[in-house]
């Protein structure tokens, strides 16, 4: 592999460890800054995920721009280099304040994937760029597995201990990237850097006006908001049903993704083969269903531990969901949809940490009448219950080749 090839590679893992590692700490971090009690930390968790989610959404259209016009190199290495400092910020921060700061900065100094992803179409042919984009996915996908299992391993040495390992991972990538990366844009050529495309809501605008797939851009949004309770309240749940320290959780957290990696990577043809994209859509949201409310109603650890690849199972949604809008459109919208998809995705992701944790904390506050830490996975059922109501009323055109 090329050295600059797996320079960006390294680069998206970092990004996914990072945000991993501090996952199975975070409640006990919020609690130790704040004085909390568990429901109260879920609620600053939720300010500090949103937070982060913003600044990725606000701010990834603009590093992309700028990376048009002022090279690929010097964004990806200033990102980096800002990332590793807000890592050694968040270690020594004594106040949620200052974790607050944090992650403005780290949202913004991780919204580098548009940038990363130019860099490698920049140094691929085109007959490799499907490849080269797929190794990105794959970088992403084992760093989400190996961030969490990291981050309960080094908890045990004290709730600082991720984010020194993670500002250690970023410098060390910092400096591999010093020597192997090399300017792609050509700076005579560079795109004129304009305010107008680095607006973040310009995709937002074009929410539903591709026509014929405003319910599938409802369906997709409700999954992914619904799919985000995962992230959102797992480590407090964790925490709070089952006494899970953050080993333990960071353990099934990796669980998980190995699970989802198998489902994406694996099942995913053999399901669209057999029921095709329709069929497939309603198979995901079977399993979704049930999964939900079984997590949220059972009291045994190890029970949830083997539902894990049930709750995987929901991954096969989004990519049939994909496949037939992309059937309903123009070929030369393709791209438009593509954007779209993703603001719909970001969207979900600002706004579930929210209210993800407002649920688990009214849910298990000290006086609360019933205590039900597992109310954030019941509001997730009735959002896949929403969703399937609208798919199932759908009835657009969709070329379903995937069916035999």
């Amino acid at each position: 592999m090329r050295p600059a090839v797996l320079f960006i590679v390294a680069t998206v893992m970092i990004d996914a460890i990072g945000i991993g590692l501090i996952i199975p700490v975070m409640p006990d971090l919020i609690e130790e800054v704040r004085s909390a009690n568990l429901s109260q930390a879920a609620l600053w968790g939720g300010v500090l995920a949103t937070t982060f989610a913003v600044m990725q959404f606000l701010f990834s259209p603009l590093i992309g721009s700028l990376s048009d016009r002022f090279g690929r190199r010097p964004i990806l290495l200033v990102s980096l280099t800002v990332m590793t400092l807000d890592y050694v910020v968040m270690a020594l921060a004594g106040s949620i304040w200052l974790l607050l700061v944090g992650r403005v900065v780290g949202g913004i100094s991780a919204a580098t994937g548009a940038t990363a992803s130019a860099y490698m179409a920049d140094i691929s042919a085109p007959k490799d760029r499907a490849a080269r984009f797929g190794l990105i996915g794959a970088g992403f996908g084992a760093g989400f597995v190996l961030g969490p299992v990291a981050g309960g391993f080094l908890a045990e040495f004290g709730t600082r201990a991720p984010f020194w390992a993670a500002a250690i991972l970023a410098a060390s990538n910092v400096a591999f990237g010093w020597f192997v990366l090399k300017e792609t844009v050509d700076r005579k050529a560079a795109r004129p850097f304009s305010w107008r495309r680095a607006n973040p809501l310009g995709a937002v605008k074009h929410l539903g006006e591709l026509p014929g797939i405003k319910r599938l851009l409802l369906v997709y949004f409700l999954y992914h908001l619904a799919f985000a309770v995962y992230p959102s309240v797992w480590s407090y749940f964790g925490k709070a049903q089952f006494d899970w320290s953050p080993s333990m959780i960071g353990g099934s957290l990796a669980l998980f993704g190995c699970a989802m990696a198998v489902v994406q990577a694996g099942l995913i043809r053999p399901v669209l083969k057999r029921f095709g994209e329709r069929g497939t859509v309603l198979f995901g949201y079977v399993f979704s269903v049930v999964t939900f409310f079984l997590i949220a109603t059972v009291t045994s650890g190890p029970a949830i531990l083997i539902l894990t690849p049930m709750a995987a199972l929901a991954g096969v949604i989004p990519v049939a969901l994909q496949a037939i809008m992309s059937h309903s459109v123009a070929q030369n919208a393709q791209g438009e949809l593509q954007g779209v998809l993703t603001s719909a995705s970001a969207l979900a992701m600002v706004i579930a940490p929210l209210v993800m944790t407002s649920t688990f904390a009214a849910f298990t506050a000290p006086d609360v009448a019933v205590y039900f830490p597992g109310a954030p996975f019941l509001l997730s059922m009735l959002l896949t219950l929403i969703a399937v109501s609208v798919f199932i009323r759908w009835r657009g055109p969709s070329a379903d080749t995937t069916k035999t």
